[in-house]
């Protein structure tokens, strides 16, 4: 159920062997995200219980659900960079039911991240959860 764009990232994963060149991977994909806008990082937009400073904007369109994002933190910005391959574009009664930890574990991620940034991660999706589940 993963979009192709998800599917380039778990190819990607596939191909680096060495966990360094993973995290540079993701946090790459961090830093090719446009900046959220400083007007969007407010209290509405700020995901609690993450460790780092986490905001995300989600946005419906025409029954698809996207969002921006962005954190004070490099690898998790490159988190929320995974997250949007994984969700951007999707109808939006269908988000609730991706299986993102199924789909994350494929990348073996939380194998790889402290207990803070899992947790962190897991609160990422629970309001991506949350969000869509309103608007749809």
């Amino acid at each position: 159920m993963a979009s192709q764009a998800f599917e380039d990232i778990v190819a990607d994963f596939e191909f680096l062997d060495d966990w360094e060149d993973r995290y540079r991977y993701v946090i790459d994909r961090g830093r090719a995200m446009e900046p959220l806008d400083d007007a969007l990082k407010v209290p509405a937009t700020k995901v609690e219980g993450c460790a780092s400073q986490v905001w995300l904007h989600p946005k419906i369109d025409e029954g698809r659900f996207a969002f921006d994002g962005d954190s004070d933190a490099m690898i998790v910005r490159g988190l929320i960079a995974v997250l949007r391959a994984l969700y951007n574009g999707v109808p939006v009664d269908q988000v609730p039911r991706i299986d993102a930890e199924g789909e994350l574990a494929r990348l073996q991620l939380h194998d790889h991240l402290s207990s803070q940034r899992s947790n962190g991660l897991r609160a990422m999706i629970e309001r991506i959860r949350q969000v869509s589940a309103e608007a749809a």
